[in-house]
């Protein structure tokens, strides 16, 4: 510490910056990282803690309070987290491919898997707080790999492979929502933003301390941890009850009932999606049979 006299004649002790900063490294959740390019819609400090799952969507969600619904980290400072929890990990991975540290700087890649599903009824004993709904569905991702390629164009060495991919444990739980997973308008609200955050990450590379130095990486993200439901959901399909019989194909259950051998891939993911904004944005204004007959 240093010694600083105040106006007042005092003498106050005042921590050195790299204290300071040692400090906030040490706190939970604190980390400095940089993205290069900048990301896109997302501000650029370091320190943010759980922020209200609706931030960065603007239309208003009228049954329940907003700022009741849902609560998550912003994406990037989860990776971040997550990838300092791996630190020492990565950094064994490093030493044991016999590659010069120091040669390591760029060309990590960062394999996430995505889940999201509805985790049931989570309904109050005694309800006394706000009204929100009785479901929640939580996002979590996981951190499958990461692997680099050295400079010299070698082919891509894996440093770190998550022992457990299927485990709770190295399940990060990213935001927690109380909304029925079939709530399609409340559900794309809120994952709208982490869609965005995501978006501007594949565009972009992560500058972070590892090992003492500064480190690239780039975020491959694949969303594997769905259930069939989910996919539908966000596709623009009804699960239950829908006429179609499966996400890719337009046989509906009276053709399947028919013939049920001959069915083939008819619909991309690209189409259901192109389907979905039509049915989410509802640029006719139509009722909800006469989109559905769209």
């Amino acid at each position: 510490y240093r010694t600083v006299k105040a106006t007042s004649g005092r003498q106050i002790f005042q921590p050195l910056h790299t204290l300071r900063a040692t400090e906030k490294e040490l706190l939970p959740g604190f980390h400095q990282f940089e993205w290069q390019p900048a990301l896109k819609n997302v501000s650029t400090s370091c320190n943010v803690g759980i922020i209200n799952g609706m931030s960065g969507w603007t239309s208003s969600l009228d049954d329940s309070p907003a700022d009741t619904v849902t609560r998550r980290f912003r994406y990037d400072v989860a990776l971040v987290a997550a990838l300092k929890d791996l630190e020492e990990d990565i950094m064994e991975g490093l030493r044991d491919t016999g590659m010069e540290d120091s040669a390591c700087t760029l060309g990590f890649r960062v394999m996430i898997k995505e889940c999201c599903d509805g985790m049931g009824d989570v309904s109050e004993k005694h309800g006394g707080g706000p009204a929100v709904p009785e479901k929640a569905v939580r996002f979590s991702f996981t951190v499958m790999s990461v692997s680099i390629q050295a400079e010299d164009g070698q082919e891509e060495v894996t440093i770190f492979t998550e022992p457990k991919p299927n485990s709770e444990l190295s399940c990060k739980p990213l935001c927690l929502t109380f909304v029925d997973e079939s709530d399609h308008e409340t559900l794309t609200a809120v994952l709208g933003p982490i869609v965005a955050e995501r978006n501007a990450m594949k565009e972009s590379r992560l500058i972070l301390s590892m090992g003492g130095m500064l480190r690239s990486f780039r975020f491959h993200f694949r969303g594997t941890g769905y259930d069939e439901k989910m996919v539908r959901e966000m596709e623009g399909l009804e699960a239950s009850g829908s006429t179609y019989i499966c996400t890719l194909c337009d046989s509906s259950r009276a053709e399947a009932a028919q013939n049920m051998v001959l069915h083939s891939i008819t619909r991309s993911h690209d189409e259901n999606l192109e389907r979905y904004e039509i049915w989410r944005t509802n640029p006719f204004s139509e009722s909800v049979d006469e989109l559905r007959d769209r």
